[in-house]
């Protein structure tokens, strides 16, 4: 078997690793990979979104079974392609990862099949959602980019002058590009949140361990969103109770709704929770494994990993036994300096081995890069350091030993990931 991994990050590293496991995958080639994934696959120099490339790569080069995990190839239809080819694919195709593509779309799908999200309403005039949010005055008050934008479009204001310049960051000034061409003003829901991605073949779903990630860029949820700067798995809060009813209100239905509309979902869909005090909501969805959610969740992954994706493809989920590890994982990000904004790159990593990886913990990579026969820097998020344990405290504490023998130049890294959750 050759299989091809398409994206560049942790979470790539992470599935090729776990890949690594099947002994019928003869050779794994990721594109455009990383610095530490070539430690572990073939890395193949061509973009995640370039769909035309990819699908002609991996037609000539005989390939037997793609996995496509970034969001952007998803929603431009690199699964449709590549399977018009006659080659396999994990992940959903175009018109299903318009779950993720489209904020306005999945809450739309959530209010007319009455899945439990967040009130809303939709705009694409700056003035009229402006006025729509200073109407409601209601703080803080919730304002989302409809489309992609790399897991940062969701500002929360404060107060009147932060959602002004949320509004005109997102639909005048276009930091995200066409993906602020329309909003979502949501109502603001309190509670802790979990992270719950599921193995689907578009008739049964399977959840995966729960996760909770910590966006915010500096210590006690304080600065600027980020891509993630660590996760813990699994929640603490995630109740084998809530977990019933997220099945019987949210999962099951989820996946009957995207039938209904024609859009059965294959791959891994991934649902963003809010525990209210009114039960569990819908935050988002996304079409694909969550990143750093991954890197927690698939080390504690006891069955084979390119099995349960074989059998999401081939509507044959349900004759699957899934075993999960009943430990604790932790992962946390060693970043940039000035992430999410500007930073430098080109930087020497210390405290790694010749495969990219350090004694007693995981390291996936996310931006490095090979050069000299060193590992560089060469991204916002650099490094994962991953570590299971008996618990979460122990597993926490395995990881932050390893954050403390590997380093960078100007790194940054926070230094609570699951710090209030240790005794939960």
């Amino acid at each position: 078997m050759r299989v091809l991994v398409v994206g560049s990050g942790g979470r790539e590293h992470a599935i090729v690793r776990k890949l690594k496991e099947n002994k019928t995958i003869d050779h794994i080639i990721c594109a455009p990979g990383n610095g530490g994934i070539a430690a572990d696959a073939e890395c193949v120099d061509i973009k995640a979104t370039d769909v035309e490339a990819m699908t002609d790569y991996a037609v000539s080069n005989d390939i037997d079974f793609v996995v496509v995990t970034p969001d952007d190839p998803l929603a431009l239809g690199m699964v449709d392609a590549i399977e018009a080819k006659g080659i396999p694919c994990f992940g959903p195709r175009k018109n299903a990862a318009v779950i993720e593509a489209s904020k306005v779309f999945s809450k739309n799908l959530m209010k007319k099949y009455g899945i439990p999200t967040a009130g809303y309403e939709v705009f694409d005039d700056a003035e009229k959602a402006l006025a729509y949010v200073l109407e409601q005055n209601r703080w803080p008050a919730v304002i989302k980019a409809d489309g992609l934008a790399l897991g940062k479009g969701v500002l929360i204001a404060q107060n009147e002058e932060e959602a002004r310049e949320a509004v005109k960051e997102l639909m005048i000034d276009q930091s995200f590009g066409e993906a602020g061409n329309r909003v979502v003003v949501e109502e603001f829901m309190t509670g802790p949140e979990v992270s719950v991605l599921a193995f689907t073949d578009g008739k049964v779903i399977r959840p995966m361990i729960s996760s909770m990630d910590h966006k915010r860029a500096n210590d006690n949820d304080e600065g600027l969103n980020t891509g993630g700067m660590g996760t813990i798995a699994p929640s603490p809060f995630y109740t084998p109770e809530i977990a019933e009813t997220c099945m019987r209100e949210i999962f099951l239905p989820t996946v009957a709704a995207m039938n209904a509309e024609g859009r059965t979902f294959q791959g891994c869909l991934y649902f963003g929770l809010m525990l209210t005090p009114n039960g569990p909501r819908v935050v988002e969805y996304n079409c694909r494994f969550g990143d750093p959610e991954t890197q927690v969740v698939l080390p504690l992954l006891k069955s084979d990993l390119f099995t349960i994706m074989q059998a999401c493809h081939d509507g044959t989920l349900e004759d699957l036994d899934i075993e999960w590890s009943d430990q604790a994982c932790a992962c946390v990000i060693e970043a940039s300096g000035g992430y999410p904004q500007k930073y430098g790159r080109g930087y020497e990593i210390f405290g790694l081995d010749e495969n990219g990886q350090c004694e007693g913990v995981t390291v996936y990579h996310a931006g490095t890069r090979r050069g000299n026969g060193m590992y560089l820097t060469n991204g916002g998020r650099v490094l994962g350091i991953t570590a299971v344990g008996r618990n979460l405290s122990e597993a926490l504490d395995k990881a932050y030993e390893g954050v403390n023998r590997i380093g960078f130049k100007d790194m940054h890294y926070r230094t609570d990931i699951g710090g209030k959750l240790r005794d939960l």
